[in-house]
């Protein structure tokens, strides 16, 4: 069993991050507006001859009346009742023993994925199963995807946040820590388990504007495919995501065009949004633009339903 109290070690192990076995984590739910972090597992789940190498019991650790199993037809025709649950899938040969497998292009042989329905209960077993899963799979880094809704246009592309609590991947890949404090989802129980029992974190965070957080979102997806690929080191064809993001994109505009007031809110965005990304923007002018931007808000126009705080758990 995976001990949850190990302090945190082997920060070394970070160094290697890009070069290991690396498992890709997303779960529908809190974690994942506009289904953009498990829209993104299903395209390079896809890509991989993966097999399925671990399901999670869905009785232990699903509220069925929040998560209701649902009634569809199978390719034979007959009616089946699919469970929410989580599952891991690993490469179809050389899973067993734990080593690189080498027959695939790049780095496909040693890419694992965990996709699932975030957990209503007993999250502490949730977690020891499936690092214990992980371990046994020699799996040395771990990738957490999520999206959040957030105050950013739709118009703009759409911001990538990559955190890691581990200080040699942080210097390996140049990114930084998160400075959220607050409530947290299935994957920051997560990553903090994998990280007391020495297997190396990135967590990546795309923002998807709130104003339109009951449609999937594909250009948050195309977002995390396009910052996922450098991290697992396999090209994943984008298929017809592409066209998808710029009609979703389309879409949105035509709404926003019969309503001034959604225009109005957007435009803000939109300002607010190229002044912080301004080569010349100093810190005292973005504070200045996000204080009038927040004073216009509350003079009418709608309000975020989704945090504009970057480091969402």
């Amino acid at each position: 069993m995976v001990d949850g109290n190990v302090a945190h070690g082997n920060e070394a192990q970070g160094k290697e991050f890009l070069n290991g076995r690396l498992m890709v984590v997303a779960f529908e739910g809190w974690n994942d507006a506009g289904e953009a972090a498990t829209g993104a597992v299903r395209m390079v789940k896809d890509q991989l001859d993966l097999a399925s190498i671990a399901e999670i019991d869905s009785e232990d650790y699903f509220d069925y009346q929040f998560n209701r199993p649902t009634s569809e037809f199978d390719d034979d025709g007959q009616r089946i009742l699919v469970w929410p649950t989580a599952s891991i899938f690993g490469p179809a040969s050389g899973v067993a023993s734990g080593e690189a497998v080498s027959e695939t292009p790049g780095n496909a042989g040693n890419i694992f994925l965990l996709l699932g329905t975030e957990p209503s209960r007993s999250w502490k077993r949730f977690t020891s199963e499936v690092l214990n899963v992980a371990v046994d799979s020699g799996v040395s880094g771990i990738v957490f995807l999520g999206a959040m809704l957030a105050d950013v246009p739709h118009t703009r592309p759409i911001s990538v946040y990559s955190t890691s609590e581990n200080s040699g991947v942080r210097s390996e890949l140049d990114i930084e820590r998160s400075t959220y404090e607050g409530p947290v989802g299935i994957l920051s129980v997560l990553a903090d388990a994998a990280e007391r029992a020495g297997i190396p974190t990135v967590t990546l965070w795309a923002s998807v504007p709130h104003y339109v957080h009951n449609a999937p979102s594909p250009k948050a997806t195309l977002a995390l495919i396009e910052k996922i690929e450098g991290l697992i080191g396999i090209e994943i064809p984008r298929g017809d995501l592409v066209e998808e993001a710029a009609a979703w994109e389309t879409g949105i505009n035509s709404l926003a065009g019969e309503d001034d007031e959604m225009a109005s809110y957007i435009q803000q965005l939109e300002q607010a949004r190229d002044t912080v990304d301004s080569p010349e923007a100093s810190g005292e002018a973005i504070a200045q633009e996000f204080e009038r931007y927040l004073r216009k808000r509350d003079g009418g126009t709608p309000p975020a339903t989704g945090g504009s705080e970057p480091w969402r758990p």
